[in-house]
């Protein structure tokens, strides 16, 4: 019996990966932002682990013992990668990923899906060098503040011994998930409650997904290296969709949906 790749979504992110590797043409959109990623990425963690590791596994210690060492560095891990996501993805990376998710669309043979909504030139160097700008709102995952606060407000479950951090990650790819294929939903021109429709027939996927995508962000330094690899799976994820659908029903949610970015997925 074949495996349903669609339904393994946790695989998607880990996909990315050696995709990302593989492929020459997405690496000059890392290169463009390499240094100043590591540099921020090195300063805010390194921060962190000097004045706030110490302090918060005192803190834990008092509930946990020894197994505060390790959850303290997860909560000083989810903190880091809470900042320097705010940070990048909100104003400095959110561009690049709309290109890598379009670029690989594109290149497994979706170009039509993105053309919907971006110049695609018919020639070029590379899959990158053939997008052109895109004619419409281009947003890889919207800025939301309730997002982040949310993120804050579910880091003290790492205070509870043993569950608690797998408890942070579950609940925090639950929400997060949805939001890598809000690029998706923007091509489809989803109306909302086509959106939430969506959300709510594959929630456990998206959780999966959110879920890997969260802990592979929570790599120190190269935590945004993840979230463009992220991106990546993301778009592959896409393919496979697609690829089960049949045309009619590409159709019907192109021509039937109508475009609502202002509320993203509150």
């Amino acid at each position: 019996m074949s495996w349903d790749l669609s339904k393994a979504a946790w695989l998607y992110p880990l996909r990315g990966i050696y995709f990302f590797a593989t492929h020459r043409f997405l690496w000059p959109l890392f290169k463009a932002r390499l240094i100043p990623i590591i540099l921020l990425s090195a300063f805010i963690y390194t921060l962190l682990f000097l004045f706030a590791y110490l302090p918060q596994v005192a803190f834990l210690a008092i509930f946990q013992g020894a197994g505060a060492w390790i959850n303290g560095a997860f909560l000083v891990l989810g903190e880091g990668a809470a900042i320097v996501a705010a940070l990048f993805e909100a104003f400095f990376i959110d561009e690049t990923l709309v290109d890598i998710f379009d670029a690989v669309l594109v290149s497994e043979g979706q170009g039509e899906l993105v053309a919907a909504s971006r110049v695609l030139y018919p020639q070029g160097d590379d899959v990158v060098q053939r997008l052109g700008k895109p004619t419409q709102s281009a947003v890889y995952s919207p800025f939301s503040l309730r997002q982040i606060l949310e993120f804050i407000v579910l880091l003290p479950l790492n205070f509870i011994p043993v569950a608690g951090t797998p408890m942070f990650l579950i609940l925090t790819g639950y929400r997060g998930g949805p939001f890598h294929h809000w690029r998706y939903f923007q091509l489809l021109d989803l109306s909302k409650q086509q959106r939430k429709e969506r959300i709510r027939k594959r929630q456990l996927q998206y959780t999966t997904f959110g879920t890997v995508a969260l802990i592979l962000q929570l790599v120190p330094v190269l935590s945004m290296f993840f979230l463009m690899s992220t991106a990546v799976g993301a778009a592959l994820w896409v393919v496979e969709i697609e690829n089960r659908r049949p045309l009619l029903g590409r159709r019907s949610d192109r021509e039937g949906g109508y475009r609502d970015t202002a509320d993203p997925m509150a």
